[in-house]
């Protein structure tokens, strides 16, 4: 996981795209060019054709939220906790800590046996700058769901930090790194604990990225 949200991706679709690709990136350069109405439009066919395109789901939200349709971006995909969690990240993206907690929490409800979820509890909570307890039980629990995903050691440790904790956070990231040791983020933040590196500024209730490297 990297620590900030992913912006849209590029509107740059790859020679012989699908149609829903190349919607999916018409949509993308629309919403770029803070047209969010007009990618709503080119969007809905995508979801159309293929109703478990998450990118597509996530953009949708997003922009459903830019429209300031609240209950619609909360209401996609109901049965599906991707919804929620999407929410989630898009409020955290907003600054809308409340309403990305809340969302956070509902897809967990939703399916408690993913990781994923228990992950976006914890970076919603980190994000806000709150609950820092909270937010180490919901990443130590995605661990214990998920022993083999670096990420959440990664997520584990920001939080132990963020507790004050500073050898258990050192002892997660290493963890981290020893399963992907090419991780920037992770090596950052451990530079920054071994006092190598210069702590970055809080961020200003800014957003992380949601999902880490999988999707489900």
């Amino acid at each position: 996981m990297s620590s900030d949200f992913a912006q849209p991706a590029a509107a740059t679709p790859e020679a012989g795209a699908s149609p829903a690709q190349l919607g999916l990136a018409r949509a993308t350069a629309l919403f770029e060019r803070m047209d969010p109405a007009e990618a709503v439009r080119a969007l809905e066919p995508v979801l159309a054709t293929d109703p478990a395109a998450l990118e597509a789901w996530l953009l949708m939200t997003r922009l459903r939220l830019a429209l300031d349709e609240n209950q619609a971006a909360i209401g996609l995909a109901p049965e599906d906790p991707r919804g929620p969690a999407a929410a989630s990240r898009a409020l955290s993206l907003l600054g809308r800590h409340d309403e990305a907690v809340t969302m956070a929490y509902r897809a967990l409800m939703a399916d408690p046996k993913n990781p994923l979820w228990h992950d976006r509890v914890a970076w919603a909570l980190l994000t806000a700058e709150r609950q820092f307890a909270d937010a180490e039980q919901a990443a130590r629990t995605a661990i214990g769901l998920d022993p083999n995903e670096a990420h959440y050691y990664f997520t584990h440790g920001l939080a132990l930090d963020a507790l004050g904790h500073v050898d258990q956070a050192r002892q997660a990231l290493l963890t981290s790194l020893r399963m992907e040791p090419d991780n920037p983020a992770a090596q950052h933040r451990l530079a920054v604990l071994n006092g190598e590196a210069v702590r970055e500024e809080a961020p200003k209730k800014r957003g992380f990225k949601l999902f880490g490297r999988k999707k489900s």
